[in-house]
């Protein structure tokens, strides 16, 4: 099975970029689903037909979906959810802040996701196209399972049993709810399933990432922190998709600026992204709605390509902390280390070799440190971070 996650920043157009590449992999015999994770649903506008929380077949070999959030905190949280509310309230007036205060920033969207999981372990599709919330900042949550892994494994046994045994009495001594073991139960549940969606989601034979982005200056800043953070996490971003771009066949005096601005970004795009393919959807003189626009679109995008293979599965960016510095380490084939040149500047690093720029977005825990030593091997560039003496 093939999984394909499109991300953005709002209003870029990952939803008909989506949308076409499904239509794309069903033309070339492969059975897909193309399915909407983000809140603020746009999947069923895009096709211009309604859609609801199950599968909907749109076309041979296709199905469409937008997933339910509401749903999906019912199924899978329901239980902790109700008993975070009693939590809150034992001491307090109930009302409906309080009720919305026990959904976590991101809960929803992340329990949308393991919908997947299902379809995944019932090899139900051949190719599952996602269309996810903007800048795909769900994907960092499913990193939790990682931190989690120790407490979980060593000490969240231990607490279950403790609660059974201690429950009638703490609970009248403390005044609050103690939890019922199927809350615990439904802990560890989610827990496990996000662990095998992280698994899945990591995997760079199933998986890919693709980001959507407009040539602007705004956009391509957003695209560069997620590409960042993306490849932290260990999630293989494997093209890159440039949309609404004003290319040379569009003919209009008018538009003329914009083509030189756009050829500026694009330019940039691909210093910035280098060595990840870069694809282009150029601006349409109709609005991309409805399967005729979609399936122009994926056309002009892929053209001969197969739409769902893995464009790239090369990890390009990698930290680590040894002892007490941190290693950045980037993968930049075809460097010349002798013209090599760093400069940071911010939350970026500008990387010169040559005619080569790269312009690389710091993860945070790297922004208020300073740049001690690169080296080049292999390929990858190796920059060494730490804290300067008089700190």
């Amino acid at each position: 099975m093939r999984i394909i996650l499109y991300t953005g920043k709002g209003g870029v157009g990952k939803t008909s970029v989506a949308a076409a590449t499904a239509i794309k992999s069903a033309k070339r015999g492969k059975k897909t689903l193309v399915i909407s994770t983000d809140p603020a649903h746009s999947l069923g506008d895009a096709f211009n037909i309604p859609l609801d929380s199950e599968a909907k077949e749109i076309m041979k070999n296709m199905w469409a979906q937008e997933i339910s959030s509401i749903h999906e905190m019912e199924k899978g949280w329901k239980k902790v959810q109700d008993y975070l509310t009693a939590l809150f309230t034992s001491k307090a007036v109930k009302d409906i802040t309080t009720e919305e205060l026990t959904i976590f920033p991101g809960m929803e969207d992340l329990l949308s996701l393991l919908r997947i999981l299902d379809y995944y372990e019932n090899k139900t599709y051949d190719v599952i196209i996602i269309d996810c919330a903007p800048t795909g900042e769900t994907l960092k949550l499913l990193s939790f399972p990682d931190m989690l892994r120790w407490w979980m494994d060593k000490l969240f046994p231990i607490k279950r049993k403790a609660l059974k045994v201690f429950k009638p009495i703490a609970q009248p001594l403390l005044g609050i709810p103690m939890p019922e073991d199927s809350v615990m139960g439904e802990i560890e549940t989610i827990y496990k399933k996000l662990d095998e969606m992280r698994n899945i989601f990591s995997n760079r034979e199933i998986t890919s990432i693709r980001i959507v982005v407009n040539p602007e200056k705004m956009v391509i800043k957003e695209a560069q922190r997620s590409f960042t953070y993306m490849n932290i996490y260990d999630f293989n971003v494997d093209a890159i998709v440039a949309n609404r771009v004003i290319t040379d066949e569009i003919n209009d005096s008018y538009l003329d600026t914009w083509k030189t601005i756009h050829k500026k970004h694009l330019k940039t795009i691909r210093e910035i992204f280098f060595p990840i393919p870069i694809y282009i959807a150029p601006l349409f003189d109709k609005e991309v709605v409805g399967l005729d626009m979609l399936t122009k679109m994926g056309e002009a995008i892929f053209k001969n390509d197969m739409a769902v293979d893995i464009k790239h599965s090369n990890r390009i960016q990698k930290v680590e902390k040894v002892d007490d510095e941190y290693i950045y380490t980037i993968y930049m084939p075809f460097l010349n280390k002798e013209d090599l040149s760093l400069n940071q500047k911010g939350d970026e690093v500008i990387i010169r070799a040559g005619n080569i720029k790269r312009n690389i977005i710091l993860p945070r825990v790297l922004m208020s440190l300073s740049i001690k030593g690169a080296k080049f091997e292999d390929e990858r560039l190796n920059i060494y971070f730490g804290c300067d003496e008089d700190e």
